[in-house]
């Protein structure tokens, strides 16, 4: 058992992470991969790889508990949900600290992640009202109609890396609450979080069989694609695999939902509170070393003296940051995930000096002492980046801010709006009316107005434009509704009572 489970009393896995079947921890086959710690640069536990037949087991026990889960009352359902959230709430430290020991955030950062996971259980809790239909008296002569939401059956997630616990949160709370078992598939580079969930639901009083986890890589997804018992999948990832995901699914005749990559663009324009807009780049740009679908990767600054004052005061800023152990007091930015993803990093880094521009921060060097075999790479900076540079068009991933001058607001919007990538973007400006236009004329999915990352509240929904999203609905919110749930329209009529009269006469059989 690990500290963390000793002092928290989770039910964290030990050396092999394997499925949650039928509400039980299930080994797995013989087909394992490591799961690194990241700020050590080590294997500390193995995790089980599903084959085919493991996911059609776990599919199957979903289809079996799925129906009377289905008929409960919504206010049923959402008394699990209301329980699981005050599971969650007593051990947010703790599942914060696991999901950082595997990811590499920092642990300050990890329990932000699982209060926004959260907060969409919470949203979730409101089962009764969200699903509540509609009703049309008389639509004829005698004619009512009325409109219903029902589940859908069997529905999956497949989750990425980086939010271990949010974002598949941002999933099955919605999908539970409306009715639907679910499969989740989460990243084999930090799977343990999945069955600390799985296991809280289970102390919640959700049934058996309701919410199960398969462990694996491209096999289980495939499984999952094209099992018939899936009725909808849920992604969310990099926009190869999201249009992957879309185009197997729905040749599986699958409702999807996949959310893909980024490149989120801050615009400075000249009257902005430098010092504001400084604090807030550097936290959306570096913040989880940059691993996240949200972060700043792009600032676009109008004017060549805004953007030497940006500079230099992000400069100094980024001096000041601190890189070390997750765990560590005073910590800013932990670890890459893995190797591979501090290779990729540092390649893009080296293409950046190649294509001519200005490296201000180089962050490929930095030792963490201690931690010298962690997957570290600092905080970097690019002036004088332009749109034809691979730092500029493709999703890095990682502590990397580049800066685009442009000479005028209509050219920053030009580049915004040319980029493929629209999951979101922000302004930084003291004028209203421009930023009335900015949002009114942007077209990216999420905007916001001197607010670093524009993530939309649990009740609202969560989705980009463009390459950034496959499918037509959004996440969580009244979108996360409407996607795990069908319309059923009843139209009905009642044949009108027959006047009742006395009769005085004899009765006869007429």
């Amino acid at each position: 058992m690990s500290a963390v489970a000793k002092e928290t009393g989770l039910a964290i896995p030990g050396a092999v992470v394997g499925h949650y079947v039928d509400g039980r921890v299930v080994a797995g086959g013989a087909r394992r991969a490591p799961v690194f710690n990241p700020a050590l640069g080590k294997a500390v536990r193995e995790v089980a790889l599903a084959e085919r037949a493991e996911v059609d087991v776990a599919v199957l026990s979903a289809v079996a508990a799925q129906p009377a889960w289905g008929r409960l009352p919504a206010l049923q359902r959402a008394r699990v949900l209301f329980r699981f959230k005050e599971l969650i709430t007593r051990h947010a430290k703790g599942i914060a600290r696991t999901l950082s020991e595997e990811h590499g955030k920092t642990v300050a950062d990890a329990e932000g992640e699982v209060t926004r996971g959260m907060e969409v259980v919470e949203f979730a809790c409101g089962a009764p009202q969200l699903l509540k239909g509609e009703f049309s008296e008389s639509v004829g002569t005698g004619v009512d109609s009325y409109g219903i939401r029902q589940p859908l059956g069997v529905v999956a997630g497949i989750t990425p890396f980086n939010f271990p616990a949010m974002v598949p949160m941002w999933m099955f709370p919605v999908a539970l609450a409306c009715g639907n078992a679910f499969v989740l598939k989460p990243s084999e580079r930090d799977p343990s979080v999945s069955l600390v969930l799985a296991d809280l639901l289970k102390q919640a009083g959700l049934p058996d069989g309701v919410f199960n986890v398969v462990q694996g890589d491209k096999g289980a997804v495939d499984a999952l694609l094209e099992h018939p018992g899936i009725a909808a999948v849920s992604f969310v990832g990099s926009t190869p695999i999201a249009r992957y995901i879309q185009s197997q699914a729905i040749l599986h005749g699958k409702r999807v939902q996949a959310l893909g990559g980024a490149k989120n663009h801050a615009v400075i324009m000249p009257d902005a509170d430098l010092d504001a807009a400084t604090e807030a780049l550097v936290g959306a740009a570096y913040g989880s070393a940059g691993e996240r679908c949200m972060a700043i990767s792009v600032a676009v600054v109008v004017g060549e003296a805004t953007a030497d004052a940006l500079v230099e005061r992000l400069t100094r800023r980024i001096a000041a940051l601190k890189v070390g152990a997750p765990d560590a007091a005073g910590v800013d930015m932990g670890p890459l995930v893995n190797d591979a993803a501090r290779e990729r990093v540092r390649g893009y880094i080296d293409g950046g000096v190649r294509d001519g521009a200005t490296l201000v921060v180089d962050g490929r060097g930095v030792v963490v002492a201690g931690r010298e075999q962690g997957f570290y790479v600092g905080p970097t900076l690019f002036d004088q980046v332009r749109p034809d540079m691979r730092i500029y068009r493709e999703e890095i991933f990682g502590p990397v801010l580049a800066v685009v001058r442009v000479p005028d607001y209509a050219a920053a919007m030009k580049l915004v709006n040319g980029h493929e990538f629209a999951n979101g973007t922000t302004v930084f400006t003291r004028s209203g009316a421009l930023a009335h236009a900015f949002s009114r004329d942007v077209e990216v999915g999420m905007v916001g107005v001197n607010v670093p990352i524009p993530v939309p509240m649990a009740f609202h929904s969560f989705g980009g434009w463009r390459h950034s999203l496959f499918g037509d609905h959004h996440m969580h919110g009244p979108e996360g509704v409407r996607f795990y749930t069908r319309l059923k329209t009843v139209t009905q009529r009642w044949p009108e009572p027959e006047a009742v009269r006395a009769d005085f006469s004899m009765p006869t059989m007429k």
